[in-house]
């Protein structure tokens, strides 16, 4: 693994991040600081109307291309007409380590139902007292991945064109996993993991768990292949998923928007 491993430099990408959301007039709310580095939560409302989307990486810190995916994303001169919530950085030690779990040797991303840690707590707590988003979008990587692929929780109707469009724009940039069996799970189709809401482990639950369970209609986890594909190319594939998900929203998605 550590010949594929990439550590941001979590002070730059620190000074980027703040400046990208307040050149989009953003508003940040420090849920926790740690010793790497705060959990910044940043959030923009356009409208009581829009539908809000909430996105999220860094949970794993050996996964740099999420912060930096969402670093280019709000590089752009425009933004999508939502309602936007933003954690970036949510595991600034483990990222400031190249490591997936924090300092304390944990995984906050199997914590969302017990919150042990402060950093999860303290993320859960804000998440419960924001507006409950239309639509999640979590930036992950997988060392042992031969290419992309994600998660689709959905609380709605089942919609498998929103998915195959989303692989369908991926794929121009980044190989679509092929098999037939990824991280323990069976794909309905390459690429795509149709996963129940609830948790493989009863008592540890992720952060898409935990969505779900609070009333989130649907969320897609992206994963992209830490070893398998450069870094920009990650990225890239990161921004493709993203604008396709989007798309579903800007198309009047009504199961979404509920």
């Amino acid at each position: 693994m550590s010949s594929c491993r990439e550590i941001l430099d979590l002070p730059e990408l620190y000074r980027e991040l703040d400046s990208l959301f307040a050149r989009h007039s953003f508003a940040r709310e420090t849920i926790y600081r740690t010793d790497a580095g705060p959990i910044d939560a940043w959030s923009r409302f356009v409208s009581a109307a829009a539908p809000t989307v909430y996105l999220s990486s860094g949970i794993h810190g050996d996964e740099p291309a999420g912060p930096l995916a969402i670093a280019a994303l709000f590089g752009r001169a425009q933004l999508a007409e939502v309602n936007w919530l933003v954690c970036p950085i949510l595991n600034p030690t483990g990222l400031a380590a190249g490591s997936r779990v924090n300092a304390e040797g944990l995984d906050l991303n199997r914590d969302y139902l017990q919150r042990i840690t402060p950093e999860v707590s303290s993320h859960a707590a804000w998440i419960e007292r924001s507006i409950r988003p239309n639509l999640f979008l979590s930036l992950h990587e997988d060392w042992e991945a031969e290419g992309f692929y994600f998660y689709e929780i959905s609380l709605s109707a089942d919609q498998p064109q929103r998915a195959r469009m989303l692989l369908q724009e991926v794929s121009r940039g980044l190989l679509i996993d092929p098999n037939p069996l990824i991280d323990g799970h069976d794909v309905r189709e390459p690429g795509w993991i149709h996963h129940e809401a609830r948790s493989d482990f009863p008592d540890s639950w992720p952060e898409a768990i935990f969505m779900a369970q609070i009333g989130c209609p649907l969320s897609f986890t992206f994963e992209t292949p830490s070893c398998a594909a450069p870094l920009q190319q990650r990225v890239a594939a990161h921004l493709d998923a993203i604008d396709a998900a989007m798309r579903s929203l800007e198309a009047g998605d009504a199961e979404i928007r509920k």
